[in-house]
C-alpha cells in the first residue's frame, strides 16, 4: 500500500465500501465492469454460489473492431449488447452493477445505458 497513490487507495476503498454493500443484498447476481487503460471486462457473478454465470471482454477474438480503442463509448456500447444477449441466454434478467468505484460518466455509461437497452434491468 506504500507504492500505491492516494488517488487509487480512494478508489479502492470506494470499491470496497460499494461491493461490500451489494454483496450484503445478494438477491440479484452482480454486473461488475473493469476498466483497464487497453480494455473493457464484464463479469456478472453469482456471490451466493461463488460462480460467473456470463462474461465478457473487448479482448475476444469474435469482438468487432471499433475504431482505434477497444476502450471508446461505441466499444462499450458493443460490449452491452453482447452481455445482455448472453445474460439472456443464462437466464438473467436483474442483476446490480458493481462499478469498480469509478464514476457513472462517459464509457461506463455508455455501457450501462446498452445493457439496459438490450433487456438487462438493473
Amino acid at each position: 500500500m506504500i507504492n500505491k497513490t492516494k488517488k487509487k487507495i480512494n478508489q479502492q476503498r470506494r470499491s470496497d465500501r460499494a461491493r461490500y454493500k451489494l454483496k450484503k443484498n445478494g438477491d440479484r447476481p452482480r454486473l461488475v465492469i473493469n476498466k483497464s487503460n487497453k480494455y473493457l471486462a464484464v463479469q456478472i457473478i453469482d456471490d451466493v454460489q461463488g460462480k460467473t454465470l456470463v462474461s465478457a471482454t473487448t479482448l475476444e477474438k469474435d469482438f468487432p473492431s471499433h475504431e482505434n480503442s477497444k476502450k471508446s463509448k461505441s466499444a462499450a456500447v458493443a460490449l452491452g449488447k453482447i452481455v445482455s444477449e448472453r445474460a439472456k441466454k443464462a437466464g438473467v434478467v436483474k442483476v446490480m452493477m458493481d462499478r469498480s468505484g469509478m464514476l457513472y460518466h462517459g464509457v461506463i455509461a455508455a455501457f450501462a445505458d446498452s445493457a439496459r437497452e438490450g433487456g438487462l434491468e438493473f
